[in-house]
């Protein structure tokens, strides 16, 4: 089987590994750490990294630094893996769900202008949502696939209302907005993700990256127990969120690699582009002009006649030893936030179903892809 997205491990994983064992440094405390941050900050243009656990946890503490609470609503697209909305909900707040743009697979700029102007009023200071009567608190861009949303234009718009801007930003290290890195658009912080199947793994792991050094603190200081100098004194309700010196090690030597890494993505995805160009009707993954994406997932994008097809093509090709998969399910039809408030969503319910991701480790061979893409060709003329 060609698998979907599996880690590269061949630099220095392993040596770094040892050196933890060898130093006893393999909980929350260690130079690994320290050293992942700072090679997380610089690729990403930060002035700080915070590392924590996993992506999932990072964006429920950025969330809280952010200042949203219970009852609370955040702006999000309905077109994004469940952390997203999850994050959310464990800060007890309700995602509102809003539609993506075609060009992008992220955030639709006009459609957010249009809600915010219409059903929300301002009170108290604050920004209610007219239906709900909830408080509006924070829009959450999703950067899909490592695809940037269009920050300039979300920022614009997030600052005429007053609302701070957490980025699932899960896959976006590597990738540029117009010319700029990931902690340079506009976002209180933007949290990255080092799962197993990402670009660059921790085996786990997240970060929150930003330039305003308050709130930056703040996630630190959140996510170490809210512990304030050497005794048990605690100031306020924090989390264990920190990332341990195994993880670190492990993305230190990823880091090491990230630009080889990035562009082997990038090269996966341009091969599909270029070997699907011929088929009428199949599209392509997202790839805005203002954006370089970081090119995470590669696929394409069934035709209308196809879509209905979309089960029988992946089982054709794990037949044939293809790892193909479906795109992530909308939250609007997530049982967990069915009655969430959303907007209108027509790109996404007309677009999720024809999404069809394939093989693209980055250790993926020439020869493998070439398979991949005679494979799925004959899956698609046989649908």
């Amino acid at each position: 089987m060609i698998p979907l997205a599996v880690p590269n491990l061949a630099g220095n994983e392993a040596r770094y590994l040892q050196e933890c064992i060898a130093s006893t440094y393999v909980s929350s405390v260690g130079p690994f750490v320290s050293r992942f941050e700072a090679m997380v900050a610089a690729a990403t243009d930060a002035s700080e990294a915070v590392a924590v656990a996993n992506g999932t946890v990072g964006l429920h503490l950025a969330l809280t630094c952010a200042g949203v609470a219970r009852d609370d609503l955040v702006i999000l697209p309905a077109l994004t893996f469940i952390a997203s909305a999850n994050a959310i909900a464990h800060c007890g707040a309700l995602p509102w769900l809003f539609d993506v743009t075609p060009e992008s697979w992220t955030l639709d700029p006009a459609a957010l202008e249009r809600a915010l102007a219409t059903e929300t009023v301002s009170r108290d200071g604050g920004l209610v949502h007219r239906a709900s009567g909830r408080r509006v608190t924070a829009i959450m861009p999703v950067h899909t696939l490592g695809h940037p949303a269009d920050m300039d234009a979300i920022g614009a718009i997030a600052g005429r209302y007053g609302l701070p801007l957490v980025a699932d930003g899960a896959a976006v290290l590597g990738a540029t907005y117009k010319g700029r890195k990931p902690a340079r658009w506009g976002t209180a912080l933007t949290v990255l993700s080092f799962n197993g199947n990402k670009t660059v793994t921790a085996g786990g792991g997240g970060a929150l990256c930003g330039t305003d050094a308050a709130i930056l603190a703040l996630a630190r200081h959140l996510s170490t127990t809210a512990r304030v100098g050497r005794d048990y004194v605690h100031d306020r309700i924090g989390y264990n969120y920190r990332m341990t010196n195994l993880q670190a090690a492990v993305g230190c030597a990823q880091m090491e690699r990230l630009d080889a890494l990035v562009e082997a993505k990038r090269r996966i995805q341009r091969r599909y582009d270029e070997a699907f160009a011929d088929l009428p009707g199949i599209g392509r993954f997202p790839a805005a002009p203002w954006a370089e994406s970081a090119c995470w997932f590669s696929g394409l994008v069934l035709d209308a006649g196809r879509a209905e097809r979309g089960t029988a093509i992946r089982a054709r090709l794990r037949e044939r030893g293809i790892d193909a998969r479906p795109f992530w399910r909308p939250m609007h039809l997530q049982e967990p936030y069915r009655t969430a408030p959303r907007d209108a969503l027509p790109v996404t319910e007309g677009l999720w179903q024809r999404i069809l991701t394939l093989p693209c480790s980055t250790q993926l061979s020439e020869e493998e892809q070439m398979q991949v893409i005679a494979e799925t060709r004959a899956a698609l003329e046989a649908a």
